[in-house]
C-alpha cells in the first residue's frame, strides 16, 4: 500500500471541518461540542453525581448521561447555551467579520453558480 504524500493530503482546521458537509454545520457543530465539554468540566469539577445535574438542570438522569458521554446530536445549542446559564457560567457568542479573501472565494463561487 503507498502512503499519500503531503500534498495529497486535505488539511482541515478542525475534525467538524472535516467531518460535515458544510462550513455552517462545522461551526454548529463545533460550539456545541465546545459547549458540552465545559459543561462536562463543571460537573466534574463541582463533584456533582449525574442526580445532582439532573436536578440542577431539571433534566432526567439519562439526560446527564448524554451529555457526559458526548452525544452531541441529542442537544440542540439553545439547550445547551440554556443549561450553561443555569450552571452559573456566562454563554457569549462571538462573532468575527469575514476575511477578504473568504469574501472574494464566495463570490467567486456565486458567479459560477450564476454562469
Amino acid at each position: 500500500m503507498q502512503k499519500p504524500k503531503d500534498s495529497d493530503r486535505q488539511r482541515f482546521a478542525s475534525v467538524w471541518d472535516a467531518i460535515e458537509d458544510t462550513p455552517q454545520q462545522a461551526v454548529g457543530m463545533r460550539v456545541r461540542s465546545e459547549l458540552m465539554m465545559s459543561l462536562t468540566e463543571v460537573i466534574r469539577e463541582q463533584a456533582m453525581t449525574q442526580g445532582d445535574a439532573a436536578a440542577l438542570f431539571g433534566v432526567t438522569h439519562p439526560r446527564i448521561s448524554d451529555l457526559m458521554r458526548g452525544k452531541i446530536n441529542l442537544f440542540s445549542l439553545d439547550t445547551l447555551i440554556d443549561m450553561a446559564a443555569t450552571a452559573g457560567m456566562s454563554p457569549t457568542v462571538k462573532v468575527s467579520k469575514p476575511k477578504a479573501v473568504k469574501h472574494a472565494r464566495a463570490k467567486r463561487i456565486t458567479a459560477m453558480e450564476s454562469a
